[in-house]
């Protein structure tokens, strides 16, 4: 039998990602790369084409920052009422195949689970009135509260300190690896790389990390 794919019995607190990792990152694709340039096209008085391109050259300029995930900002930058937009795709907000699943063991094992998330609050108010994720958390961060993303170590520096953890015994369950990357380098003990976080697009395993398409190899086991 293959050894399991994460040590459970040195693991008290899972950390978990919310778009791409529990919930289904179509709907933010979906949203930031059709929506928004659509209601760009529209308000502005532009070609798609022009629109898109405009939009796409806005996002590259601070993609990893917190401005980045920051609604707000981009109300301001675009001009556009970017929550009002967000309520008028929120059909396509869904927990990922198993996460609800793996988040009920988890709290059933006796661990802490804790959402780290670089949502802006007002997006995070939406995944949470539109899913159950909400009712398996013992807590909930996002990089808005402490003001830094989860790319820059003071995020998880200030997110120890807040929530109490032990990063040698904790995991990061999270899509993007140049997070997992960092809360590596920061001292996380056990990281999961989650391979399949769009409906709409295929999987991509990472090569430097424990990595799965869905919950199920890694369900966790009891104390």
């Amino acid at each position: 039998m293959p050894p399991p794919l994460l040590e459970w019995p040195g693991i008290r607190t899972v950390l978990l990602d919310m778009d791409g990792t529990l919930l289904d990152r179509h709907f933010d694709d979906h949203f930031f790369l059709h929506t928004v340039p659509e209601a760009y096209a529209k308000v502005h008085g532009l070609s798609q084409h022009h629109a898109r391109q405009e939009v796409l050259a806005a996002y590259h300029r601070v993609e990893g920052t917190l401005a980045w995930y920051d609604l707000d900002h981009w109300s301001r930058t675009l001009a556009l009422d970017i929550p009002a937009l967000k309520r008028e795709v929120a059909h396509l907000i869904s927990p990922r195949p198993h996460a609800l699943e793996f988040m009920d063991l988890v709290k059933r094992s006796g661990r802490r689970a804790c959402l780290v998330t670089n949502a802006h609050p007002r997006s995070l108010a939406l995944k949470l009135e539109r899913t159950p994720i909400g009712r398996h958390l013992d807590a909930i961060l996002t990089s808005h509260q402490v003001g830094h993303a989860k790319e820059d170590r003071r995020f998880w520096e200030a997110a120890r300190r807040l929530l109490g953890f032990d990063p040698g015994d904790s995991l990061l369950a999270d899509d993007s690896e140049p997070i997992l990357v960092t809360a590596a380098a920061w001292g996380i003990g056990h990281l999961l790389h989650i391979a399949h976080p769009s409906s709409a697009l295929p999987p991509v395993f990472s090569q430097r990390f424990v990595s799965v398409a869905d919950f199920r190899p890694v369900l966790p086991i009891p104390f």
